[in-house]
């Protein structure tokens, strides 16, 4: 029989008397209240203490690995973000210059092309139509005179709005934000402190800079689709206007498309450009811009377009929006040979290719010839006219110059110019002419 010991201490078990039993080298316990009514039951278990201090450390143990772990993973970003107070890895400066498409212009003054990577027009802030600023900055920016350069109300609206999303619906960068990251962070890594130096650098440049230079910077390069940059070049490719031209609901079109350029392009998704755009209404009527009245009747102004939607009857487009822009380049082989002359063959615009390259492209150049287009366009037909009707592997080449200056009035350089076709101008090449007059 094992040996039982009576105490009369409490045990950690809970009240009253308990008995101990010894089995086999183990302290077994029972409650003495079911021992007095002989339904005592023993049961062996490890010292309570003991079990509660090894479940303990092994939480804690597991908890430190887990920690450590993490810490190993996040630790790099961390530290970049808690230093990106004091990391600047470029300068704060003024803005370098805005790149400004060159065009070129016959004797004459006549536009015959254009040299451009993007097309970006730089117009004034102060050109701009008061209601088309409105807009945008009801949009993109409506603390845009009172913040700092960071809006924290927004960036907290932002960050409760996506996580209820479950992803990233809502930005909240500020104008001075879009700013900073276009002109100074272009380049660096998205890391953990990238939008910690953004939202410094915003700071910073908002004591640097007048508001109203930020905002010039903002509509000169914000993009539009359809590579228009800037508001003059969106009012060109989209309303054939100069930007002063812009009505109330034209610059309230506009601001719609910055957010997604390419989610709300009118021209290959109308509906999804016209939901955009009844958005943009909306936010005008809760800054009190519009009314709501005016921007019921908003979405009732513009004619139909010719190809109905399904929100056509609701909030049709305008007209001038519903076909593809073409942008006024004519490239033709006088002008190739104007560029490959200044970039390659000449030193006027600089000493270097990169110098040169540069200035034609981003230098906002007025450059005149000496073609003259009525010259040219009889020359074009010319050239067509004397080949036969089976032209096939037949090119026809005609260059006129003026005998007492040397200037180039008209230069066809091929049966008609194609970018694609890397076209080789006959017209230049050192071979033997048919007729000269």
């Amino acid at each position: 029989m094992p040996q039982r010991a009576w105490t009369g201490r409490p045990t950690t078990f809970g009240r009253g008397r308990y008995w101990l039993e010894r089995r086999n080298g183990r302290v077994c316990e029972g409650t003495g209240e079911k021992l007095a009514l002989g339904q005592s039951s023993v049961i062996c278990v490890v010292n309570p203490h003991l079990r509660l201090s090894l479940r303990l450390l092994i939480t804690a143990v597991a908890g430190a690995l887990c920690i450590s772990a993490l810490l190993v993973a996040i630790a790099p970003q961390a530290w970049g973000i808690l230093n990106a107070h004091s990391q600047v890895p470029v300068q704060l400066s003024q803005f370098s210059g805005l790149a400004q498409r060159s065009v070129l212009y016959d004797i004459n003054g006549q536009q015959i092309g254009v040299f451009q990577i993007e097309n970006t027009q730089r117009t004034p802030v102060d050109s701009v139509p008061e209601h088309v600023i409105a807009a945008l900055l009801a949009v993109e920016d409506t603390g845009f005179f009172d913040h700092k350069g960071v809006n924290l109300r927004a960036s907290v609206r932002a960050l409760l709005s996506n996580y209820q999303a479950g992803s990233s619906r809502q930005g909240a960068s500020t104008i001075t934000q879009q700013v900073v990251k276009n002109e100074f962070l272009a380049g660096l890594d998205r890391d953990g402190r990238y939008k910690v130096l953004q939202a410094r650098y915003a700071a910073m440049l908002e004591k640097e800079v007048p508001k109203r230079e930020i905002l010039e910077r903002y509509i000169n390069t914000v993009f539009f689709g359809n590579n228009a940059y800037g508001l003059q070049a969106a009012a060109e490719v989209y309303f054939g206007t100069p930007v002063a031209g812009l009505t109330e609901l034209q610059g309230a079109f506009l601001a719609g498309l910055v957010q997604a350029p390419s989610s709300y392009d009118p021209i290959r998704r109308p509906d999804a450009a016209r939901q955009r755009y009844k958005i943009v209404l909306g936010r005008m009527v809760e800054t009190e811009l519009l009314t709501a009245d005016e921007a019921t009747a908003a979405c009732k102004g513009w004619e139909t377009p010719k190809v109905r939607t399904s929100l056509d009857a609701e909030c049709p487009i305008p007209e001038n929006a519903n076909s593809v822009p073409t942008q006024d380049i004519n490239r033709t082989y006088f002008t190739e040979e104007v560029k490959d002359y200044l970039l390659n063959r000449s030193t006027v615009l600089g000493a270097t290719y990169q110098e040169r390259y540069n200035k034609i492209f981003r230098g906002g150049l007025k450059i005149y010839t000496t073609l003259d287009k009525d010259a040219q366009a009889a020359a074009e037909v010319a050239a067509l006219e004397q080949l036969p009707v089976n032209k096939t592997g037949i090119e026809a080449a005609v260059l006129s110059i003026d005998n007492l200056t040397g200037g180039v009035r008209a230069m066809v350089g091929g049966a008609g110019f194609e970018a694609a076709n890397n076209e080789i101008n006959l017209a230049m090449r050192r071979r033997q002419t048919g007729s000269s007059v």
